[in-house]
């Protein structure tokens, strides 16, 4: 193995269950980063980009999830890979700086050079071997990956100003209510080991605070409701802002593609993309076919090897089948995802949707969606039946329901 001065470790933040209230009825089966997009579960892309990390030694995940919850996964993952994966679960939070900070023990075990900091729920290419060459020649304590969005989508992010010369960050503010700059924050970092330094310092001036104030009970009562914990230290807010303009943090833009993954709209959006990537990354693991002896295949398509797909169906563009999945003869699928053990009966249709685990759509249903929609692409929650000759047209269905009418804009609980 390289020197230690060489070894790089990951952290991915994972979130919690009280974090993926949005990705309902989704959630509800699965935690979050483990839902599939393009066939693998949401947190492997992030999980894949860092293996691609010269003199990686070790992925740490962070999280409030129930340590079983992803033991199955962090051992597979481990043995695929041939890197050690570790989940490490947090007791209370911490804020994005302090869960890093109360795991700086495990985090510092290989002597790391540099942190690579994700958060899982985004989508991208994540340049990190370019990004952190470009880490090491600035010479600051941190790098920010950052891109250009419109200014009317700005202000839901982290926004920024950069020096264009040296890239070095000037100004941070988190989602501002006025414009301030049309480069946002990514949600990835290359820090070195110097962030812990910097979140220890935070955690010493709040303390020092807490023990300078002097108030009455009630004026205490009041601000304790208000207060966030002495411990809890937010990336954003309390070290990035700060130490901006101190020659301590740049950036690194992407250009390729990049999306927050906050609902299952988006969850859609991002498995298309990722399909994408699969053409110049993966490609043994897109679907082909042309109707004769297999279905015919447009565009991007995984297929899960334990899928059973009719050879007179269509499938695609961006559509991705898992495993036992049943789809039958003439069925069209276009823009959609389909977990495991659904059967999509003779003739049905499924557009913009999201199919959940164990459902079925019957002969000649239609599931359709509309990502501009009220309730945008329609979702089937677990074991819910669409009978035969059943429209569920821009509806969230949750799991365990019976469709034998058909449903428009509809939530059916």
């Amino acid at each position: 193995m390289a020197g230690s001065e060489q070894l790089v470790v990951a952290v991915i933040m994972v979130g919690g269950p009280t974090k993926g209230t949005r990705f309902r009825p989704l959630s509800l089966n699965v935690p979050k980063p483990l839902f599939p997009l393009a066939g693998q579960p949401m947190v492997h892309h992030p999980i894949s980009a860092c293996r691609r990390i010269p003199n990686l030694a070790q992925i740490y995940l962070i999280g409030f999830y129930e340590e079983r919850e992803f033991a199955l996964y962090v051992s597979s993952i481990s043995n695929e890979l041939r890197i050690p994966v570790r989940y490490l679960r947090e007791d209370k939070p911490h804020g994005s700086a302090g869960g890093l900070y109360s795991f700086r023990d495990y985090i510092m075990e290989d002597s790391p050079s540099h942190i690579v900091l994700l958060n899982c729920d985004i989508c991208s290419s994540f340049p990190l071997p370019d990004m952190l060459e470009a880490h090491k020649k600035y010479g600051g304590m941190g790098t920010i990956l950052v891109n250009k969005v419109s200014a009317e989508s700005a202000n839901q992010f982290g926004e920024l100003v950069a020096d264009p010369e040296t890239n070095e960050l000037l100004h941070y503010t988190e989602k501002p209510e006025t414009f301030v700059s049309d480069l946002i924050n990514c949600g990835v970092y290359i820090f070195t080991p110097n962030i812990f330094s910097a979140i220890e310092d935070v955690l010493k001036q709040k303390k020092d605070r807490a023990n300078l104030r002097r108030v009455s009970s009630f004026e205490a009562l009041q601000s304790a409701t208000k207060a966030l914990p002495a411990d809890f230290v937010r990336l954003d807010q309390d070290i990035l802002s700060p130490l901006a303009g101190k020659k301590e943090l740049y950036t690194y833009q992407t250009l390729d593609f990049w999306e927050q993954i906050k609902t299952p709209g988006m969850s859609l959006r991002c498995s298309g993309l990722y399909l994408s990537q699969f053409r110049h990354t993966s490609a043994h693991l897109l679907a082909s076919g042309d109707g004769k002896r297999t279905a015919t295949i447009v565009g991007d398509v995984y297929i899960h090897p334990s899928a059973k797909v009719h050879p007179t169906s269509k499938i695609g563009p961006n559509v991705s089948i898992s495993a036992n999945a049943r789809v039958g003869a003439g069925a069209r699928l276009i823009n959609c995802i389909i977990l495991d053990d659904v059967e999509i009966m003779e003739n049905a249709v499924v557009i913009h949707s999201i199919v959940g685990w164990k459902s079925s759509i019957g002969k000649w249903s239609r599931g359709e969606g509309d990502h501009n929609a009220k309730l945008g692409i329609t979702i089937l929650g677990e074991a819910v039946d669409v009978e035969d000759e059943v429209v569920v047209v821009n509806s969230i269905v949750l799991p365990n329901k019976t469709l034998n009418v058909s449903v428009q804009e509809e939530i059916i609980l």
